[in-house]
């Protein structure tokens, strides 16, 4: 996978700029499926945090399809799949961690941190490098953990009442 990964730095270092310069900030790259044409997601939102598109999707497309075809970082055939995070996106910058203070959310690490790998509970935030999530265990006691930033290999906000209710609650406004 070590192709992969050094292709998708090339695509984020190509687009990064055009899609910051549209306004929207890029989430996730990533390449996917195996076969003769993989598919490259590319996933981005408004950097004013208001809510993502159609229209905000299809004027990405163009804008990366463009670049893509001109600089072919990619060496075979791919599918481009322009998307939003979605309600339950994915968190994967310090700044979301802050963002979304509050909500539930589930952490995997690539080491143990007291005796876990996998956290689900409510983000308390972020400080000195550390998330702070707190879980509440079967027994209802609440466990308060710091996770290295670095040590995080996949997280991803849960979807829940509320935060389907936050989200339209924004749409309205």
């Amino acid at each position: 996978m070590p192709a992969a990964n050094s292709q998708l730095g090339e695509v984020e270092r190509l687009i990064e700029p055009s899609v910051e310069a549209l306004g929207f900030r890029l989430v996730r790259l990533s390449l996917t499926g195996e076969g003769p044409q993989p598919t490259l997601q590319v996933m981005a939102e408004p950097l004013d945090h208001s809510e993502m598109n159609v229209d905000h999707c299809a004027r990405l497309s163009r804008a990366i399809s463009a670049i893509l075809d001109v600089e072919d970082p990619i060496p075979t055939a791919y599918l481009l799949e322009v998307s939003s995070p979605g309600v339950d996106r994915p968190l994967v910058c310090p700044e979301d961690f802050e963002r979304y203070a509050g909500s539930q959310a589930r952490v995997e690490t690539d080491s143990l941190i007291d005796g876990r790998r996998r956290f689900v509970g409510n983000l308390l935030g972020l400080s000195e490098g550390r998330i702070n999530i707190a879980i509440t265990d079967s027994d209802d006691s609440v466990k308060q953990f710091a996770i290295p930033f670095e040590s995080i290999i996949r997280a991803k906000l849960v979807l829940t009442d509320e935060l389907i209710q936050d989200t339209l609650k924004k749409r309205k406004n």
